[in-house]
């Protein structure tokens, strides 16, 4: 029996084992093709903005499960016959969705391809055309295509060892898994009526938005996004409230400790660090530099924010191996003591589980021959793609990735994280770019691309293991969950990197509108450069020595964490988030106050309504984010078509307004338009 006495599978007892073909259907395929789509624009607005991606998990088991209903019920109408929808169909177009969705973060569109583009590499120190590589759709989708599919295979032949004999958690995947199998009873059809009827409000009434705001900016700095809420001063040092849906629905779904620590983080850099070192500015570092030299006041803050993110990154590494070990240390001494007696108590559920999941076999020779077809195959091809990186640098990282995958793997089993990005991080930008720029140039996109490639390899590992979770406890074959996995990730290399290539043309990212932020990819550029020896020549003045004491600081902030939570303590609720406060010395304060909004929304809803909060939040959430996300195309496609808005309103006062009266006394409104200008003085 289960912990709570009640029984999962006898529910389902008296249903048939659907076969693969009952699984893998035409109605499961076409609903993974459309919300796949639909859940990675979505996924990447988040990545390109905020760099924040939830579990796209339970979402997708939800959109899934009413997809598949639509498309009953519209057969039903025309009298077509279908199959009885189930649990194991609705877990296959769930784990392709998540496949799909999954690269527009594990690509590293937010990270490392922007990362090594002209807007972040012409500006800084050791920026040349060899340090740079403009994205092109052509290239992205055949690197995703040779670089995602090796960690689908590599793990393969360990998913008995995790999953049955060290029964390792996997917290995302046995969330989806209990969500799914309460869909398939009447309650749970209910439940999921009532969430995806919220999700379409918020989604409708967001999507409206954009056009409201687009309707007020009739010209430069107008609109509610240059509203001065804090005051003139604050506005100046970015500290205002842009009136953005995805921040605010992204502070809803973070846990409130990450926002408060990006809001701790942007007080400390942009209201007090930055404005101090400024005053420097002849002292410390030239003038009149260009805005992304690293010899200036930019330097500062991506140096001081990467020592941060690498202390943490460090810290976060080492106490997974060491607890990875002693998990595995502990867990094998229990293995070997088993008797025959403990095994036969198992539980009705374990037993119909296990019988299942070791009944259709994934051969592992065939994984590991996969694997290594796929390795080959990248070797060769990466380096064409990508001069700069030669083939014994692609080799090594996929000799050295199935012992990260493991790691990986199994600290997701036990904590849920996945910590691809920071093994990307250690192993490939700090190694490869210094490796690379030893002997010739373009040592910086070595280390990005290699970046990718271990990245995504040791990411799938973790994310194949989830879903793998998902099937056992839904009684999937795991057949089943590897087709829909390769066939997820094969629709996201085509679809995410045009998803993409639209934000980066349309929405001119990394432009002169600079619409997605992506904190991240200064994150990774700097790193990088880091690495590259070249890059520490022409630094500002005390800038590694800044670098030093907040990597110090840093450290100690997560070993404090890591502490108070090994023992529980209560005073860890008030112990920021390390990665938090470093993200914020990249990202403009607007995404964290942003953030804030969201998050003190969701606080003022559990205190009126904690079920409805607990039900529906994420549902208002994905709402937020989804309809910014979709009416934000209203400005662009009225933009294409040389639309003006009617009505340029200021909020700002006459100093800060000089600039566009003068744009305004040279571009007058059309007759019949009108200007709203604000106070004249704000504090």
């Amino acid at each position: 029996m289960n912990d709570d006495g009640a029984s999962t599978e006898r529910a389902f007892e008296g249903e048939p084992l659907p076969m693969l073909s009952e699984t893998i259907t035409v109605r499961s395929i076409a609903a993974s093709l459309v919300l796949g789509t639909v859940v990675s624009v979505v996924a990447m607005k988040l990545n390109l903005t905020s760099g924040f991606l939830p579990s796209l998990g339970i979402p997708a088991g939800l959109f899934g499960f009413f997809a598949a209903r639509a498309w009953i019920r519209v057969n039903d109408a025309f009298g077509v016959p279908h199959l009885h929808f189930t649990r194991q169909e609705n877990t296959v177009i769930q784990t392709c969705v998540v496949a799909c969705s999954g690269i527009a973060y594990s690509g590293g569109f937010g990270t490392y391809i922007l990362g090594m583009s002209g807007k972040w590499g012409n500006g800084h120190v050791g920026g040349d055309e060899k340090n740079t590589e403009e994205p092109n759709i052509g290239r992205l989708v055949a690197f995703l295509f040779l670089i995602n599919f090796a960690g689908l295979f590599m793990i393969v032949p360990l998913r008995k060892v995790m999953i049955i004999r060290h029964r390792l958690t996997y917290p995302s995947g046995t969330a989806t898994a209990h969500l799914i199998n309460s869909f398939h009873t009447p309650h749970g059809a209910r439940h999921v009526r009532k969430q995806v009827l919220t999700l379409f409000k918020s989604l409708g009434a967001t999507v409206l938005w954009p056009l409201i705001q687009w309707f007020f900016a009739g010209g430069k700095e107008c609109g509610f996004r240059v509203f001065p809420i804090f005051g003139i001063t604050a506005y100046r040092r970015g500290f205002y409230f842009d009136f953005s849906t995805t921040n605010v629905g992204v502070g809803m779904l973070c846990p409130p400790m990450i926002t408060i620590s990006m809001l701790a983080g942007s007080i400390l850099s942009w209201g007090i660090l930055w404005p101090c070192i400024e005053t420097k500015e002849g002292q410390w570092y030239p003038r009149n530099l260009e805005p992304n030299s690293l010899a200036g006041i930019t330097g500062y803050k991506v140096l001081i924010g990467v020592s941060m993110i690498l202390a943490d990154s460090l810290f976060t590494l080492l106490t997974a191996l060491v607890r990875t070990l002693y998990l595995l240390h502990k867990r094998r001494s229990r293995v070997q003591t088993a008797t025959l007696t403990e095994r036969a108590i198992q539980s009705f559920d374990d037993r119909r589980r296990t019988q299942v999941f070791l009944r259709d076999r994934i051969p592992g020779g065939v994984a590991a021959a996969a694997y290594a077809a796929l390795a080959a195959a990248s070797t060769v091809a990466v380096p064409r793609l990508y001069p700069e990186l030669k083939h014994h640098h692609v080799a090594l990282a996929y000799l050295v990735t199935p012992v990260l995958a493991f790691c990986n793997a199994y600290g997701a089993g036990v904590t849920g994280m996945n910590l691809s990005t920071t093994y990307g991080k250690i192993a490939a930008l700090l190694v490869v770019s210094s490796w690379v720029s030893a002997d010739d140039r373009g040592g910086a996109v070595a280390g990005l691309v290699a970046c990718g490639v271990v990245a995504a390899a040791v990411s799938g590992a973790a994310e194949s293991m989830q879903d793998f979770k998902t099937g056992y406890l839904t009684l999937t074959s795991p057949r089943a969950v590897l087709v829909a996995q390769v066939v997820g990730t094969a629709l996201g290399c085509v679809v995410n990197p045009a998803v993409f290539w639209v934000f980066y043309r349309v929405y001119n990212v990394g432009g002169a509108l600079d619409v997605a932020d992506a904190p991240y990819a200064e994150a990774y550029r700097g790193i990088v450069m880091l690495g590259a020896a070249r890059a520490r020549h022409g630094l500002p003045r005390y800038s590694l020595l800044l670098c030093q004491i907040f990597f110090v600081l840093a450290l100690a902030l997560s070993a404090a964490r890591e502490v108070a939570e090994r023992r529980q303590w209560r005073a860890l609720r008030y112990i920021p988030s390390t990665i938090g406060v470093a993200v914020a010395f990249f990202a403009p304060p607007k995404m964290p106050i942003g953030m804030a909004v969201g998050s003190l929304a969701q606080c003022l809803w559990k205190r009126a309504d904690r079920g409805g909060a607990r039900t529906l939040s994420a549902a208002v959430a994905s709402g937020l984010i989804c309809g910014d996300g979709l009416g934000s195309m209203i400005p662009s496609m009225l933009a294409f078509f040389k639309a003006q808005a009617p009505i340029c309103i200021k909020f700002l006062p006459q100093p800060v307004n000089a600039e566009l009266d003068a744009y305004l006394a040279a571009h007058p409104l059309p007759l019949g338009r009108a200007r709203i200008i604000g106070p004249r003085e704000l504090s």
